[in-house]
Order: C-alpha cells, then structure tokens, then sequence
C-alpha cells in the first residue's frame, strides 16, 4: 500500500523493542498503587457480593484460628487427666465432644471457604468480562494509527495474558491475602494471650521475614514487569509471521526470521527465568526461617513447660503441655500465611503490570470528532425540495445543525493540503485537486508517492496539517466521521473477510440490506456465478478470512460488499489487482454500472483499468507531477505516456 512510510509497520514496532521511540508502551509500569485504585472501581457493581465473601474469608480465617484454640482444652483438660486419672467412660464422652466440636469448627470453616471461591469465582469472571467489553468498545473508537503503530499480536496480548493474569489475582490472590491477613492478626492475639515471652521471638522472626520479602519482591517485581513486556512483543513476532508464512518461504527467510524470534524468545527467556528464579529463591527461604522460627520456639517453650512442673517458673513464662502444643500450632499458622501473601505479591505484581496495559489501552486517545453535520435520508418534494425521511431512498442530504439540507452529490476537493504522518517528512506536499459529482479520478505513482494517503484523508483516518478538504461544499472536519464514512465505500487491494456466512459478509456493507438486495450486489460485482458454486451458496461459511476462498473471490465479495451500500462515492484501492484480466474483463461492466452516478477515486497500477477515467493525475513524491485525461496524458508524452507504453515501470 502506497503513502504510509512513517506509519510504524508491525515488524518494525517488534524490532524497536520496548523503551524505543515507536516501540511498546507498556515497558516499564509507572503507577503500582493508581492502577490497583482503579481496578478497584470495577468492584462496584458487585459491592453486596463482595461483603457476603469477605464475611465468608473472615469466618474461614477465624475458624481455623478457633479450632486449633481447641487444642489446649482437649489436651490440658481432657487428656492429660485422662493419662494421669484413668479414662473414664465419662472422660472419654467429654474427649470425644471435645473432639467433635473441634471438627465442626473446620468443616465450618471449609464451607466458608467453598462459599467465597464460587462467589468469587463470579466476581472475577464478571470484573474481566466488564474489563473486556470496555477494551473491545474503546478499540472501535481508536484511529487508525494506533493499529498502525502496535501489532496485532500486542494488543492480543492485553486480551489472553493480561487479562488472565487480572484473573488469577482477582480470583485467588486477593481472597488469598484478605485470609491470610486475618489469619495472621488472629493467631497474633492469640499468642500473645498464650505467651508473651514466646511471642517475642515470633516478632523477631517475622521483622526478618517482612524484611526478606520486601527485598525479594521488589526484585520479582521488576522481572515481572520485563517478562509482561517481552511477552507483549514475543506474541506480535509470531502472529506477524504466522501470518505471513507464504512470504517468508517465497523468499527464504526462515533463517532470518528464526534468528530474530530466538533474540525475542530469549528476552523472554531471561525476564521470565529473572522473574521465576526470585520468586522460587523466596518459598525456600521463608520455609527455612519458619522451621527455625518453630525449632527454637519448641526448645524454649519446652524449657518453660518444665520449669512450670517443677514450680521454678514465672506465671508470666509458665506453660502447660497444651498451651506450648497450641502455641507451636499457632507458630506453623503464623509462618503459613505469611509465606502465602509473599506467594500472591508476585501474581498481583503481574497482574498489575498486566492491568497497567489494559488501562493504557483504555486510555488511549480517541478519534476526535467534532463534525456536527449529519447524513440523513432524503426525498424530493413536489417543488424540487429536499425532505428528510426515515426511510431508505436514492437520495442522501447533508443536514447542518439548523436543519438546512444540502443533497449529497459526492463533489470532493482538495485545496493546497500539505500532509505528515510523523510530522516531519511531507508525504503530500501541497496537494489541489477536484473530483466533481459522477466523475471517476485515477491515482498513479510508484509506492509511497502518496496516492493510498489520498483516500485516508478523504475518510479522515488522519487529519491534514494544512489546506482544507471539502465535501459538496462542507469542510469535511464539519462532517461527523461515522456520517462522512457511511458516504464512501472503499475497496481495498488487502481484502478483509469476517467469519460467518457469504451472506454475512456482503451485508456487512449494510446492515439492513434484504436478500434481494445482496443478490443484486453479488451479481452487479460478477460474484453470484462463483456463490452459487459454492457448497451452501449464498449461506456458505467463511472462515479464517476466506481461506477456503481464492484470493480472487475474497476481493469480488469485497465489491459486493462495497455494492450493497450503495454508497455517493465510491474508492477503490487496487480493487482487481487479485483478479485475472479474463475475470477483470467481465467484472468491469459491473463496476461501470456500480460506479455510474458516483464520484469515484481509482488507485491502480494497472493503467488498463484507468484509461477510461474523466481526470488522470500522476504523483510522485508527494506532489502531481502530471493530470489530464487518457488521451491528454498520452500526447504530452510524460511520465504517464512512459508508463503506458512500458518505457518506465512503476516502482
């Protein structure tokens, strides 16, 4: 496609890398704590759901703190007199539902648990579906040259990676931390209840374990970051050659590609291994503190239990068996949870990163669209007046907020614009032309000599720096975009297929457009003869683009598709390039017929489809070099005159 050089191609985005000018956004997160704030706000909908689950997890965390309580009554006053006393059929009745009350406690517990999974569960799926369709209807909003400037497999990437791993945070970690935050107060109070001395050495340990996961996690943390990133562009490079596996075996670049995907694939290598290696060195080491936290309670707390035997100790530092049992159990649930919340600071790490980027998506800038004329169907009055109606007709106005109604004829003219994609290198400089109602306008130049910019700035994909473009009069920045747009159809030389039925696809071009109607644009495009072929017509499915179409058919389903929306111009961008000149041939008398009474704007390297065009106009290097008709054009004996008779090939 020609007029776009600086627009950043995907591959080119994939080889900048993160950081780079034009490469990915998402490198480096700037705003941990905004980010989960505002994720935060997605919870709103879902507020009575989330206080039943956080009652659910307080219950779970206080249950298994409760339980465990039970210890001490069971082995101080049931046990132990039992061992000392003789057991009783009485003592055993009491052991037994002391036993069973224990049990009940846990098996609460485990239902509470049950409980804010599933409703959770719920809450995550609902958050990332609301998540998803936000994403999805900003995407509709973006221009163009967001598309142009990140890679399909990049923005993918915010829709599988990120967003699943938003799901596991959401879904797991967060629950998980809420449990073990109130788990660990609880056992907290609890030891201290038990025994203040030994309680010390447990603060002690866990300033040194909150100091270990403050320093690994901030190291994790950041390989996280990186590995999200390298993930992002690693993902782009594979879409982008699993799209283009014909042209890298044509040209027999696997070599070349291999090479380059291994240099992506070990980025990603070396984030992730960064990323896996802290985050496994911190498991290890808090186990191993937790086991000498436990082993030198156990010492001293025996000591203590002993000293209470003989009658040396204080009451302060006095236990009993069951209190230095429960006081261990509590010691192990102390450590546990801990260790988990240094588990799920790396998932929420990620998933911030990952919500970061789904954010800046969601942030990103719309199209700006202060056009306030409208396009709305018409019909002439007994007078000559134009009357606006619901209904589809023939005829389309121009309706300007003070309802005065212009008819749309498809007069187009360009007056001395100057445009820059990156606003530095021209690539139309100073460009006058006109396109009066009915006429058919040619563009011919080598690529990038501007004519594929032409018809983006005619749709408003990007806006000129300079000069004025105008539409039956209208400047076309007065125009809404969707109403400038629904007034132009275009072809493209890149066909684009969507799955669903043939039918489908035409109407794609109107949504509202009968049977009828789509049979008489597949048949006004030379399409209806191949659909009737075709194993279920008109309701044969296409699936991945039209892979089991040929690259002809794809692109006379596109006229069709442009045909059936009838639109007042019309722009065809290489529209027969795929198809044979036998084919062409035929196809042409029903592009006459579809473009009879429209303006037309035709870009072709194929100089036989233009010869019949009312106005020829040659570009190179951003300017028009040449302009005339056929005729005109051949007797000057230019640039068009060589390329006509072979004299110069198009570049």
């Amino acid at each position: 496609m020609s007029g776009n050089p600086k627009a950043p191609k995907a591959s080119e985005t994939v080889a900048r890398g993160p950081g780079m000018r034009g490469g990915p956004k998402f490198a480096k997160p700037k705003n941990t704590k905004g980010t989960f704030l505002r994720l935060l706000k997605y919870f709103k909908p879902y507020l009575l759901t989330l206080i039943i689950v956080t009652i659910c997890i307080i219950a779970a965390a206080e249950a298994n703190v409760y339980g465990t309580a039970q210890l001490k009554p069971i082995i101080d006053d049931h046990l132990t007199p039992m061992v000392k006393n003789g057991a009783t059929a009485e003592a055993w009745s009491r052991f037994v539902t002391a036993i069973i009350k224990m049990g009940a406690v846990y098996a609460l517990g485990a239902v509470c648990i049950y409980i804010h999974s599933r409703l959770m569960l719920k809450v995550s799926t609902g958050i990332l579906y609301d998540i998803r369709t936000e994403m999805f209807a900003k995407m509709q909003k973006l221009p163009i040259k967001y598309f142009d400037s990140h890679t399909h497999g990049e923005i993918m990437s915010r829709y599988t990676n990120d967003t699943d791993s938003m799901r596991e945070m959401l879904g797991q970690s967060v629950p998980n931390l809420i449990n073990s935050f109130f788990r660990v107060t609880s056992v907290f109070v609890m030891m201290v209840d038990l025994s203040p001395a030994l309680t010390v050495i447990t603060i002690i340990m866990l300033v040194l374990m909150i100091f270990v996961v403050k320093t690994l996690g901030k190291r994790s943390g950041a390989f996280y970051k990186k590995r999200q990133a390298a993930l992002g562009v690693a993902n782009g490079y594979i879409e982008e050659m699993t799209e283009g596996q014909k042209v890298v075996k044509v040209f027999c670049r696997e070599e070349k590609t291999n090479t380059r995907f291994a240099e992506l694939n070990d980025n990603l290598r070396k984030a992730e291994a960064g990323a896996n290696t802290w985050a496994s060195i911190l498991m290890p080491i808090m186990g191993n503190l937790s086991y000498i936290q436990y082993a030198i309670t156990a010492v001293i707390g025996a000591l203590m239990v002993v000293a209470a035997i003989k009658g040396n100790a204080h009451a302060l530092i006095a236990l009993s068996v069951g209190e230095l049992i429960t006081f261990l159990q509590y010691t192990r649930n102390f450590a546990q949870p801990i260790t988990m919340m240094s588990q799920q600071f790396n998932s929420i790490l990620a998933a911030l990163a990952g919500a970061e980027r789904i954010f800046a998506l969601i942030d990103e800038e719309p199209e700006v669209d202060e056009g306030t004329v409208r396009l709305v169907n018409a019909r002439l009055g007994e007078n000559g007046e134009l009357i606006e109606c619901a209904e589809r007709t023939d005829c389309w106005a121009w309706k300007t907020p003070d309802g005065e109604l212009t008819r749309v004829r498809g007069h187009v003219i360009f007056n001395d614009v100057t445009f820059s994609y990156d606003g530095e290198k021209i690539v139309l400089d100073d460009i006058s032309l006109y396109a009066k109602p009915g006429q058919k306008i040619a563009f011919v130049g080598s690529t990038g000599a501007g004519k594929t910019t032409i018809t983006n700035l005619i749709n408003r994909f990007y806006d000129i720096q300079e000069g004025v473009i105008t539409y039956d009069g209208f400047n076309i920045r007065e125009i809404a975009k969707d109403d400038l747009r629904r007034s132009l159809a275009m072809v493209l030389q890149d066909t684009h297929l969507f799955t669903g039925t043939v039918r489908e696809n035409i109407r794609f071009g109107k949504k509202d457009a009968t049977d009828e109607e789509v049979v008489n644009a597949a048949k006004l495009a030379n399409a209806h003869s191949f659909i009737m072929h075709l194993p279920e017509g008109y309701d044969t499915m296409i699936v991945d683009d039209g892979e089991n179409l040929s690259q002809g058919q794809r692109q006379l389903l596109a006229i069709a598709r442009a045909a059936v929306a009838d639109p007042p111009v019309l722009i065809l961008d290489e529209a027969t390039s795929s198809i044979d000149t036998r084919t062409e041939a035929h196809i042409e008398r029903g592009m006459d017929e579809l473009m009879r009474g429209r303006t037309v704007f035709v870009i072709a390297h194929r100089l036989s489809t233009v010869r019949n065009s009312n106005a020829i106009m040659v570009l190179e290097h951003g300017k028009i070099i040449e302009r005339g008709d056929h005729k005109e054009l051949i007797a000057q004996k230019g640039r068009y005159y060589k390329l006509y008779t072979g004299a110069f090939e198009l570049s």
